[in-house]
């Protein structure tokens, strides 16, 4: 399987797919996702799921943003629809998103009567510009500057209009620029039993988890197995984020 750039975005499909997913990543990565997510997104794609990555850049209008990306991914399935004779079934469509990606697809199923089977958001945040870009507290204090939506009217919009009714929500344990827990909440309150959270170990950065080169030697030596340990504890982390968002699209994957 190869990246392909389709109507906006970057998809890579499988031979038999039996899901799509449309990714979304974070706001100062997302502008190539299938190369700083790719470890996680092909991944996805060995499992099976065809993998949509829509990049976008980031503004102060994330409504405007989500309207995009979201006129993006539905160009790429038509485009499929006509040319894959696998796309022109049933297939089911999950949101994933990280960091503001998943504020994005909260949006996205806010303002738009879209099908989804569920929704996957890890790290999810909702700052206001001026917590999350530095330069703001900078500006002349006149100037209103802040996201569209705000924080205050996001959880508002999800409240009152949020309607993808099964969603995972997924927070590392080392991520203070995590916002989960307001959010698994109000989810919750909406939806009950059909909002699962899952705790996992790593950092707000996890997702991104890059290839670690190391080569051994042709004879096997101390420094070897020091590289190989290493990128064992890179990857512990990142491997078991793919585990747990494959089980939960495929249950079936563990029997």
């Amino acid at each position: 399987m190869n990246w392909k750039q389709i109507a906006g975005s970057w998809v890579m499909i499988p031979q038999r797919p039996i899901g799509i997913i449309h990714f979304l990543g974070g706001a100062f990565v997302a502008t190539a996702p299938h190369v700083t997510y790719r470890l996680l997104l092909e991944y996805l794609a060995e499992k099976g799921f065809a993998v949509v990555a829509t990049p976008f850049v980031n503004t102060l209008d994330h409504s405007a943003i989500a309207q995009q990306v979201l006129l993006n991914f539905e160009r790429v399935l038509v485009r499929l629809e006509e040319r894959e004779p696998a796309f022109q079934g049933y297939l089911p469509i999950y949101g994933l998103g990280h960091s503001m990606g998943c504020k994005l697809h909260l949006l996205i199923g806010s303002a738009n009567r879209v099908e989804r089977a569920g929704n996957i958001l890890i790290s999810f945040n909702n700052y206001a510009a001026k917590d999350a870009i530095p330069l703001v507290e900078q500006f002349n204090t006149a100037v209103n500057v802040e996201f569209t939506p705000s924080p205050t009217e996001t959880y508002r919009q999800i409240k009152e209009n949020y309607n993808i009714r099964r969603n995972l929500l997924i927070k590392f344990s080392n991520d203070n620029l995590d916002q989960s827990a307001a959010l698994t909440k109000l989810l919750k309150d909406r939806f009950g039993d059909m909002v699962a959270t899952q705790m996992l170990t790593g950092n707000h950065l996890t997702p991104l988890g890059q290839d670690v080169k190391w080569q051994p030697g042709k004879d096997f030596n101390p420094l070897d197995a020091f590289g190989q340990w290493f990128k064992q504890e890179v990857y512990r982390d990142s491997n078991q984020l793919k585990q747990s968002l494959i089980l939960w699209l495929n249950p079936l994957s563990a029997l």
